[in-house]
């Protein structure tokens, strides 16, 4: 071989090496800089597929030799390159403002990941989140690896049949075509994780997703030495049968540490994204039962300290349970023999109470029990799991429960058309969503009327004509005549008024409100001045027969001779569909029964394209509503469905009174300047507020940095686990014999001077808090002032008097004293729920 052949071989293989690694980082799901790459290689695949790595793997030699061959894809690909280094290696936010300092690494436990259509492992808004997070972090430069599960078949697809009826499809996911690779050990093995259940050694295989700056790893059970029916664990999302839903969770949650502990990461801070993943609360316990020869109780008030249990449930119906003899069944060995402890002392941990052992398990007690903080997605939902979790704190105010909020954000990069992002990078650069998004209300409000206006008909248009081309495609598989499918290729039009729906269809979230009149609804969209066309997407849960029945009533409605130019139900809702709806419709409707949505992100998805929302206040809406920016539904408050026709009709109210005349309504060049100020009102105060870049950061500086600080706290001081259990224990035994005596009240001219005796007993004055309480009269916290430990009683054996003052603003009798647990380690309700008030 010459030289020059040589030479040119070395060339092709380092190409071809690029090109893997470049298809194997799903940074190209939102950095659309490579698709021109893998569209040369393959069109029309990439646009069906969305995944750079099934292109990769389809393409010829020939064809990619020649592509390869071309100056201007060999200058591309160095470019590509380049880019990626420099976004791995360039410091993001997190090494500027923080100093890259506090935190070396945040462990993030999901049942579902939705990160790109190329990897079809999620199911809807929990995934989005989990997805969004990982892209953020990568883009903040925040240390954050995600752990998952691989699903052979994943959720389901949908298809509607000649009847409206939906049809659940599992089509395979074959690993060789997901953007993913094996986790490979020291050795080069493959790294397979054991796990023992009851009678069988469990063989679990990791695997990898590169994305961006951060790292997921998936977890299979799918392994030639498992029992054929222990293969099929990890075979689909969300199981209806509860044996199979708790292999799972063993999986993600035991399985999912021990991972982490063999790939040696130095993992500070576990956040639990829903209780699905609980259980690795126990096994983060054992890890440093192992290490610190601690017992468990010990050792799970040490790394509790690290651990962070993210809710997304508003109802108590939501949580994951479990029979007490199928726990049994599963934990007893476990329980036993790795953590030291009779099994129902670990059932105690997911019961309320926990000395009923008839009560099934929980797997949110057992996330809220082994952590360090509990947060809600929404502000609204922080205060709804607030009572949802307030029998765990009995007499304790709901507001004092332990759960705060941190509202859901979406990642904008992976959201916005790309006209979408040509106006924002003129506005605001093209970095930003990579720092502190200080500017970018400013910036954006400076964007002109005429840009507003085209880039959402220029969205509108580009959904019209995917709508048309999806629907055409649709009804040609299901066998439709020529004549349909060439009427699916004239529906809608790109000037008139669009509005998107696409949910999952359960009852709590009322898809079919604003069909509750359909000859009002087909009046309103038929107006020959004023028309409006409505697309729709949703799957139901394959064992929801009642949201299957609400697709039905919907196709059935769309199917009328008179309604099909109008409205479009497009099946098979993913994460492509998501991505042209959000993007191109004028407004987005929501309908939930509140408080049933704990925060709701479709609707955040549209912020950054312009487009609007009308919806029920629930979830993020309610905090983020003003009538500058939108439309609300309701009156803000909780019903039951008994309010369903007054919300229809205020929806309906609100399209023909408000929404369409608004739109309508033009200047002399065609642009509806009511319209545009609420877009951009819209676009600029919001899109920043409830994105993923600011979500993410919130996390971080609120949750992230205390928990690893507490974490290496406690896990450095040697007796800090026996403190806490030691404290705990004594509180447990001798509470009952605290009590209060004679309570004084002076009242001078500005202050009160309070004083009141409290008779501990055998417990130490340093383990308890005497505090003065008074309940809110509004929506602040309530009022919670330390008294001071005065003077011992005389002839009282731990006897003390404690004094404190406050301003004469509100009468003496708002105010009780009360007696709380104290340790400067541990937080308090949530480790030690004890409270005693004066009565």
């Amino acid at each position: 071989m010459s030289d020059r052949a040589h030479d040119g071989s070395e060339l092709h293989e380092k190409q071809v090496r690029c090109l893997n690694q470049l298809a194997l980082d799903l940074r190209w799901s939102w950095h659309h800089s490579s698709d021109e790459l893998w569209r040369r290689l393959d069109a029309e695949l990439w646009e069906l597929t969305q995944n750079a790595w099934v292109v990769l793997q389809t393409v010829s030699r020939k064809k990619l030799d020649a592509v390869l061959a071309e100056p201007a894809m060999q200058r591309l690909l160095d470019d590509l390159m380049e880019e990626q280094r420099s976004a791995i290696e360039s410091p993001g936010w997190f090494q500027v403002a923080r100093g890259g300092a506090g935190l070396r690494s945040v462990a993030y436990f999901s049942m579902e990941f939705m990160l790109s259509e190329a990897l079809p492992i999620y199911s809807g808004g929990l995934g989005n989140v989990a997805g969004d997070h990982l892209k953020a972090a990568s883009d903040l430069g925040i240390p954050v690896v995600g752990v998952g599960l691989l699903y052979q078949q994943g959720f389901f697809r949908q298809e509607i049949d000649a009847s409206g009826r939906q049809i659940a499809l599992y089509p395979y996911n074959d690993p060789g075509q997901l953007p993913i690779a094996p986790v490979r050990d020291a050795a080069g093995e493959w790294l397979r994780i054991p796990v023992v259940l009851p009678g069988f050694k469990l063989w679990i295989r990791a695997w990898q997703a590169v994305v961006g700056r951060t790292r997921l790893y998936l977890l299979d059970t799918n392994d030639p030495a498992n029992l054929p029916s222990y293969r099929g664990i990890t075979n689909e999302l969300y199981p209806a049968e509860a044996e199979s839903r708790l292999r799972q969770e063993m999986v993600l949650g035991i399985a999912g540490w021990r991972l982490l502990e063999s790939l040696g990461l130095p993992v500070e801070v576990c956040h639990l994204n829903e209780g699905h993943a609980a259980f690795a609360v126990l096994e983060r316990a054992h890890g440093w039962m192992r290490r610190s020869g601690q017992t468990f109780q010990q050792a799970l008030a040490v790394t509790r300290a690290g651990n962070i249990f993210t809710t997304h449930t508003p109802m108590e119906a939501g949580f994951d349970r479990f029979d007490a003899a199928m726990m049994e069944r599963y934990f007893s060995g476990y329980a036993t023999r790795a953590l030291g402890i009779p099994v129902q002392q670990l059932l105690a941990l997911g019961r309320r109470d926990g000395a009923d052992e008839r009560e099934p398990f929980q797997m949110a007690y057992l996330a809220i029990r082994g952590s360090g903080a509990v947060n809600g997605v929404s502000k609204l939902h922080g205060a709804v799991s607030r009572r949802l979790f307030a029998p765990l704190y009995p007499r304790w105010p709901e507001r004092e429960v332990p759960v705060t909020a941190v509202t859901n954000g979406v990642h904008m990069p992976s959201w916005d058309s790309a006209a979408s992002d040509a106006l924002w990078t003129r506005a605001c650069g093209k970095e930003r969503w990579l720092g502190g998004l200080k500017t970018l209300e400013e910036d954006l409000k400076r964007v002109s009327d005429t840009e507003l206006w085209q880039l959402r008909g220029d969205s509108r248009r580009e959904l019209v004509r995917y709508t048309r081309e999806r629907l055409a495609r649709d009804l040609a598989a299901r066998g439709a005549s020529a004549e349909e499918v060439a009427v699916a290729e004239k529906v809608f039009d790109g000037n008139t008024l669009t509005l998107g729906f696409a949910r999952r269809f359960t009852e709590y979230k009322r898809p079919n409100l604003l069909l509750r009149d359909p000859e009002r609804l087909l009046q309103m969209l038929t107006r020959r001045e004023f028309p409006v066309q409505l697309v729709l997407a949703g799957k139901a849960h394959p064992q929801d027969t009642e949201g299957q029945r609400l697709i039905e009533q919907w196709v059935q409605f769309v199917r009328r001779p008179e309604v099909r130019a109008h409205v479009v139900f497009l099946s098979d809702y993913d994460m492509h569909v998501t991505e042209h709806l959000v993007q191109g419709v004028d407004v987005w409707v929501n309908t939930p029964r509140r408080p049933s949505e704990a925060c709701g992100t479709s609707g955040m998805k549209t912020l950054v394209n312009g487009g609007l929302n009308v919806s029920v206040l629930d979830g993020w809406w309610a905090e983020a509503y003003r009538p500058e920016v939108g439309w609300a539904v309701g009156d803000g408050q909780e019903h039951d469905a008994s309010r369903d026709a007054q919300d229809a009709e205020e929806l309906y109210r609100l399209l023909e009174e408000q929404i369409i005349p608004e739109f309508y309504a033009r200047d002399a060049q065609g642009i509806s300047t009511a319209w545009v100020r609420r877009m951009r009102e819209s676009m600029a105060c919001l899109t920043s507020m409830y994105s993923s870049n600011r979500s993410v950061r919130e996390y971080t500086e609120d949750l992230y940095l205390p928990a690893a600080a507490g974490y290496l706290e406690r896990s450095s001081r040697a007796a800090a686990g026996a403190e806490i259990v030691a404290w705990r224990e004594m509180l447990n035994q001798h509470w009952d014999t605290i009590r209060f005596g004679d309570v004084g009240v002076k009242q001078e001219e500005e202050w009160i001077n309070f004083s009141v005796q409290i008779y501990l007993n055998a417990v130490s004055p340093e383990a308890v808090q005497v505090q003065l309480f008074a309940q809110s009269t509004a929506d602040d916290a309530d009022f919670v002032d330390v008294m001071e430990r005065e003077a011992s009683l005389v002839g009282a054996v731990n006897g003390y008097s404690y004094t404190c003052r406050v301003a004469s603003g509100r009468p003496a009798t708002d105010y009780t004293p009360r007696i709380v647990p104290f340790h400067a380690l541990a937080r308090v309700p949530l480790e030690c729920a004890r409270i005693l008030w004066q009565r």
